[in-house]
């Protein structure tokens, strides 16, 4: 019987009271292989949009295109931004269409996204099967979740800063790549903050110590 080659990775996502934080490591992985060790799981969609992916690497990739161009589609049909609930849609709409979509290699990609508009900053977990949850504290996705969920439920609290979700995120991923296999090589880091542009403010190349 064939054996499907299993993926595996960590990314975590923060709510903040003055921003979004998303945090990601940087190994892929085919089986037992690492295939690579700078792979990119935190990506920028656009200026109010940032988003960590989980799943099969060419399904994340293909639903990234597609949503970078159904967002600024929608933004010159509208002729205004696109809101974080109305991207958060049109994401939750693409993974819906992908997963029923007839295969013979089966594919998921689960997304975190972090969205900000006029009335503020936003986090939505995007699972494979197209549901869309706004998160209202913290969420996290992929092999090493259980161990960033282990860090998050003793240290996470409410109303904290960028600054300190930052260095929770990190200390999140790190605890995955002690301990999962799937899971290593850095870790990548972006936030969003409401009037701002998404950005990318951290590659760390080697494991950090808690």
């Amino acid at each position: 019987m064939e054996t499907m080659l299993k993926t595996g990775t960590t990314t975590v996502g923060i709510v903040c009271k003055d921003g979004i934080v998303l945090a990601a490591d940087r190994r892929a992985t085919a089986g037992s292989m690492i295939v690579d060790k700078r792979a990119e799981k935190v990506h920028l969609l656009g200026d109010n949009f940032a988003c960590t992916i989980a799943g099969s690497v060419s399904e994340a990739q293909l639903l990234i295109k597609l949503i970078k161009a159904e967002l600024k589609l929608k933004e010159i049909r509208t002729r205004k931004g696109v809101t974080a609930k109305e991207g958060a849609n049109l994401l939750g709409g693409l993974l819906y269409s992908s997963i029923r979509r007839m295969s013979m290699i089966p594919a998921v990609a689960h997304f975190l996204l972090g969205a900000q508009d006029n009335s503020g900053t936003y986090l939505y977990d995007l699972f494979p099967d197209g549901s869309v949850t706004k998160v209202p504290d913290y969420v996290s996705s992929g092999s090493g979740s259980v161990f960033a969920y282990g860090v998050l439920e003793t240290q996470y609290k409410e109303g904290m800063s960028v600054a300190e979700g930052i260095d929770l995120a990190t200390k999140c991923v790190n605890a995955a790549l002690q301990r999962d296999s799937a899971s290593g090589n850095g870790i990548e880091i972006a936030v969003v903050k409401p009037g701002k542009m998404a950005e990318k403010v951290e590659v760390r190349e080697l494991n950090y110590s808690l």
